[in-house]
């Protein structure tokens, strides 16, 4: 059971990971959209709403991995 438990945690990583990956490089394709002279207009603006999008995916993620982590540690004491 324990085994099983493990392979679960393994996979949810793995997702997460693959999820940041996706959020990265749609951060990084949109920031070539941005117009820098006037990034508050036009396709800047759903470019950066994007970007700012991609980043809290990416720290949402961070953060699961880290409660799991955490979550993993606590019920190996018991």
């Amino acid at each position: 059971m324990l085994r099983l438990k493990n392979n679960k945690y393994i996979h949810m990583k793995i997702l997460t990971i693959i999820i940041s990956i996706i959020a990265l490089g749609l951060m990084l394709f949109n920031f070539t959209k941005v117009n820098f002279n006037a990034p508050f207009e036009g396709e800047s603006t759903i470019a950066l709403i994007t970007i700012l999008a991609s980043l809290c995916v990416i720290l949402m993620m961070a953060v699961l991995r880290i409660s799991k982590r955490i979550e993993q540690k606590v019920k190996g004491r018991h």
